[in-house]
């Protein structure tokens, strides 16, 4: 069996650091790694409207800044399919189908469902493409006959959704769907990166999010009012490492060699980590060693952008020549379904054979 990676992002602004250690560096070390056969990522547009149809323009604006992102972080077009969700309809005969295979009962169960129309204030009056969106998902990921799909934790749930909609078609219709399996991230400061503020998820609509794009003042700028220890007021007292963002930033960003370029005078993050606990080091000095942390992250990333952005059409060709493969996969996917469920009329000719007997007397 190939080894099939589907996941993607909606286009509701440009892509974050919680994306990009969250999933989009881990998708680039995927796409590199040789062990998938093919690499699946959706701009989900379709899903983004279930909860933004009366600002289309939005989504509209969005889908070339997170094909840029994705570019610039590494994603290549020649290794990895990247395509837009409304532009393979596929995906959403699949999801009528499975419509019919879950009941509103488990649909109202899905934690992440309830959890996600709690923050929208969806409770009185649910979208019905909203409270859907996990079918949707499942369309989306058998489509493809994925066998991996990088997630969240808090992605979990959905895929176990996936899971059971597999099992339930393969059970009623024969096998014919693949039941894919998650692949979540080894590093736990990254799987939620906080926002600059301390709260629990780096968001757009909290503001407080570092942009993957951000140009570097504008890093610096949101690196220095970053949430640490309230209570570390003066550079000789204690501070506290765990619930500091600064260092949970640096959990997941500094490396060996930062220390050597940027900060010699110690050893190791341990090393920095220790001296903040027992005093006597500023916060000040801290952030500005996550600037350059940060900067060297993101400075070869912004350059291959600004390089992308002088051909905007070229990216667009990449999304509709993504778009286009995507369709004759999903294809394949829905003729192997409808044949299984008895409703590819025209091609099977054993039932149009049988029909001719039975109208023209022979049976």
């Amino acid at each position: 069996m190939k080894k099939i990676i589907l996941t993607g992002d909606r286009p509701t602004g440009r892509l974050h650091l919680g994306h990009y250690v969250g999933s989009l560096k881990r998708r680039v070390e995927l796409q590199n790694s040789g062990e998938y056969d093919e690499i699946y990522i959706m701009i989900a547009d379709a899903q983004a409207l279930t909860d933004n149809m009366d600002n289309p323009e939005k989504i509209r604006q969005n889908i070339i800044e997170v094909a840029l992102d994705y570019m610039s972080c590494g994603l290549d077009p020649a290794k990895t399919v990247m395509f837009v969700q409304s532009e393979v309809p596929q995906l959403f005969e699949m999801t009528a189908y499975y419509m019919n295979l879950v009941t509103v009962s488990r649909l109202q169960r899905n934690p992440t469902v309830k959890a996600e129309i709690q923050m929208r204030n969806f409770e009185t009056s649910i979208p019905v493409g909203f409270f859907t969106y996990p079918v949707s998902q499942a369309a989306d990921i058998t489509a493809f006959q994925a066998t991996t799909v990088p997630v969240g934790e808090d992605q979990e749930p959905m895929l176990e959704q996936t899971r059971e909609i597999v099992r339930k078609f393969n059970e009623v219709y024969g096998e014919t769907l693949v039941e894919p399996k998650s692949l979540l991230s080894s590093q736990k400061a990254a799987m939620r990166l906080p926002g600059t503020d301390g709260k629990a998820k780096m968001s757009k609509s909290l503001g407080n999010g570092i942009y993957i794009s951000d140009p570097a003042e504008e890093v610096k700028k949101k690196v220095m009012s970053m949430y640490t220890d309230p209570d570390h007021i003066r550079v000789e007292d204690p501070g506290k490492i765990e619930g500091n963002t600064v260092f949970t930033y640096l959990d997941v960003f500094a490396r060996p060699e930062h220390f050597d370029r940027f900060l010699p005078d110690y050893e190791n993050l341990a090393a920095l980590k220790e001296h903040y606990s027992r005093g006597g080091l500023g916060d000040v000095k801290v952030k500005k060693f996550l600037i350059a942390v940060l900067e060297d992250e993101l400075a070869p990333i912004r350059a291959r952008r600004k390089t992308l952005e002088k051909d905007v059409r070229a990216v667009y060709r990449v999304l509709a020549e993504g778009s286009e493969k995507a369709r004759a996969k999903a294809a394949e996917t829905l003729q192997a379904m409808k044949a299984a469920m008895k409703i590819n009329y025209f091609e099977d000719e054993e039932l149009i054979a049988g029909q001719v007997k039975r109208f023209s007397g022979e049976a």
